[in-house]
């Protein structure tokens, strides 16, 4: 028989909270250049469009890094649900995808 250890989590979930503020942040910063982009090169429908879209690909990832960063706060935190990751995944890539899309 094997006696089940708690693990000694030390820093790790401090590590991975302040991991997802950076991430965030990041998200926020490209969210924010792409409507300074879309304002400095004139307010066409389709800049719009690509300001709204990513608008709500960073409110999307704020949602789940936010419920992440809670879930951290546990001595013993679960791993990072498989439709959590795919969704920060697809908003980080629509982020780029409508930064990439201002530009042409």
């Amino acid at each position: 028989m094997t006696a089940v250890v708690d693990r000694d989590p030390g820093l790790q979930p401090e590590r991975t909270r302040l991991a997802w503020r950076r991430t965030t942040l990041s998200a926020t910063v490209v969210a924010l250049l792409a409507g300074r982009q879309a304002l400095h090169s004139g307010a066409t429908p389709a800049a719009l469009i690509a300001v709204a879209l990513s608008a709500a690909a960073w409110l999307g990832f704020l949602l789940v890094a936010h419920l992440r960063m809670v879930r951290m706060g546990v001595a013993r935190p679960e791993p990072l649900a498989p439709r959590a990751a795919l969704a920060a995944t697809l908003c980080t890539v629509a982020l780029a995808v409508f930064a990439a899309a201002m530009l042409f």
